[in-house]
């Protein structure tokens, strides 16, 4: 049975979760809990006066937040968090409202690698971002009003023995029936927002689940969402940077960078292939009178702790694992280690990493993937590579990850909130 802390937790994370149903809802929900516990908002086009305190900075669907230390100086080095706000789906397309045959359908395009057939039979809603003509920015997001319907099995009796779907033609959702010409899937988000949908300039908008995150199992020691893929990771860094921020410690600057655009390469201006995290950095260190010198000497004492989701062992696949390293659901986060540096994880960083999950009474796992099966990646490698931060992976283990509905143990979304926590302290 789950700790109670760890159940308050994943409530909390299944709360966070429902109010996050696109990368921009995400980042602006991340900002009204910060704004909560005192940290102060601000704009990148407007000039900075920092000094000790708590800031954070949203940039489209991602946000970046640091607690900067009284005894910060200008070789003060970084302990940087870093997750992702986005998850796999469907993106609506321009000219979005469609459909043949009396029913109404949205235009959408694949974002990501999802599991498709996960998205089938579900309700989804639309949720993302609309920009007005006069370059006003509105959230906006609609009720479950969206489904993916599979065809049944009486029309294709073969459909058990292997089940294919065309991105373009098998996965538009439909949203309504009736004459086409009554049908504007714009007109239902603009209404969501608030807005006249004729002021409609552009959107960012993409599908997520309507049902919200459960608690499940005999022992209710499992949990059920959308979206854990990378959720978990920025609940658990706002939660251990909120705590921290309450009584900072030693002369370092907590941060955590949860950017967008993972899930397509991150490639992008919020991405981390992007300048974010550098900016800010070069602001901060330039806040503090740093040099040349001053700066290279701060990175060499920072550190990144990449969270992101990794695999569970699957009872149904056992072969697709490694066979040595088994990670099990409610036995702490993963180290994920990768000879090839998909991971970014070296021998240093993981005896850093034992020595704050002790600190903080937490277990944790390896995680290495069975050598005939291809490894993903992370922000981790990027970080590095960009920034040259010594940096570790690690996350929570999922099965199912890229589904619709995500699984993980109740007890890890926790214990990774414990040893970021103490990461951020130590």
């Amino acid at each position: 049975m789950a700790q109670a802390a760890a159940m308050a937790h994943i409530a909390d994370l299944a709360e966070y979760v429902a109010t996050s149903p696109s990368s921009y809802h995400a980042a602006a929900t991340a900002a009204k809990r910060l704004d909560a516990v005192g940290f102060t908002g601000l704009n990148e086009a407007d000039a900075w006066n920092l000094g000790p305190g708590s800031y954070y900075v949203v940039r489209d669907g991602a946000i970046i937040a640091w607690v900067q230390p009284e005894a910060a100086t200008a070789t003060s080095g970084f302990h940087i968090l870093g997750a992702h706000t986005d998850s796999p789906g469907f993106k609506l397309k321009p000219k979005p409202t469609t459909g043949s045959n009396g029913w109404w359908q949205a235009g959408v395009e694949v974002y990501g690698g999802p599991l498709l057939n996960s998205w089938l039979d579900r309700e989804l809603v639309l949720a993302g971002r609309l920009v007005l003509k006069d370059g006003t920015e509105h959230l906006a997001q609609t009720q479950p009003i969206l489904r993916i319907p599979q065809l049944a099995i009486h029309l294709d009796r073969q459909v058990n023995e292997g089940l294919t779907l065309d991105k373009q033609t098998h996965t538009n959702p439909i949203f309504g029936a009736g004459d086409l010409a009554d049908a504007d899937i714009l007109a239902v988000l603009a209404e969501s927002a608030g807005v006249d949908p004729a002021q409609v300039a552009g959107y960012d908008i993409l599908t997520a689940p309507a049902q919200r995150g459960e608690v499940f199992g005999q022992g209710k020691d499992f949990f059920a969402s959308g979206r854990l893929d990378n959720l978990t990771s920025v609940h658990a860094g706002i939660i251990a940077l909120a705590g921290h921020s309450r009584k900072p410690a030693g002369q370092h600057i907590a941060m955590l960078a949860a950017f967008d655009h993972e899930e397509l390469g991150s490639s992008s201006r919020s991405g981390a292939c992007g300048p974010f995290l550098e900016e800010l950095i070069n602001r901060i260190q330039a806040s503090l009178g740093a040099g040349v010198e001053d700066q290279a000497r701060a990175l060499a004492n920072s550190v990144c702790l990449s969270a992101d989701a990794g695999h569970a062992v699957h009872p149904n696949y056992p072969e697709r694992h490694d066979p040595a390293n088994r990670p099990q659901v409610n036995a702490g986060p993963l180290l994920k280690i990768n000879a090839n540096q998909r991971y970014a994880t070296d021998a240093v960083g993981a005896a850093a990493f034992a020595n704050w999950c002790e600190s903080a009474g937490v277990p944790y796992q390896e995680f290495v993937s069975n050598n005939r099966v291809p490894c993903g990646s992370t922000i981790g490698p990027l970080t590095a590579t960009r920034l040259g931060i010594r940096t570790l992976d690690v996350g929570v283990a999922l099965l199912s990850m890229h589904s619709a509905r995500e699984m993980c143990g109740v007890d890890d979304p926790w214990y990774l909130s414990k040893v970021a926590g103490e990461f951020f302290s130590a």
